[in-house]
């Protein structure tokens, strides 16, 4: 893929923060001093020292409710090389999942981070799964070098909402 069709694609994706239901969101297994908060609020996601870690072990399994209906694009997850999250399981519209039973359904779509990925290189998602999408269940399931404690910096959702979309194809027509 050349590196225009690349910003293209990126060009009418915006950063979800302002669409997520704070009210709703919740994180399993997070170290209570180390909240998700650090790494999905804005300002606080900015701060290299402020981390969202795990607690009794590496897992975390976060998640986030939206005020509207959204289409997921991409998804940018950063961490440290070393105790950052590895393999990240996302689930459409799943409620109430916990450790016992995210394993029962299969995830949306499977990201398997790289060193890059860490740094803030974005994963693409499997666009057509995540349409519609009114919450997100984030399931980190172990880290770069299976320590004890995952540790993640920043999470960053980038997609649209339906109306924007709606409305960007309703002009498109009018434009024809």
């Amino acid at each position: 893929m050349s590196a225009e069709s690349a910003t293209a694609i990126h060009r009418n994706q915006v950063d979800l923060l302002d669409f997520v239901d704070w009210s709703g969101v919740e994180c399993l297994n997070q170290n209570t001093g180390h909240s998700v908060v650090n790494a999905l609020k804005q300002g606080y996601r900015e701060d290299e020292g402020l981390n969202l870690e795990s607690d009794a072990d590496e897992q975390l399994l976060i998640y986030i409710p939206f005020t509207q209906v959204i289409k997921l694009h991409s998804i940018l997850v950063k961490g440290p090389e070393d105790d950052g999250p590895k393999t990240v399981k996302l689930f459409a519209n799943k409620e109430h999942m916990g450790f016992s039973n995210v394993n029962d359904y299969p995830p949306s779509d499977t990201a398997v981070l790289t060193p890059d990925n860490l740094k803030g290189k974005p994963v693409i998602l499997k666009y057509v799964k995540f349409q519609n999408v009114r919450s997100l269940t984030i399931f980190i399931e172990d880290n770069q070098e299976g320590t004890d404690i995952t540790k993640v910096q920043k999470i960053v959702l980038y997609g649209t909402t339906v109306e924007t979309t709606d409305m960007k194809g309703l002009k498109k027509i009018e434009d024809h």
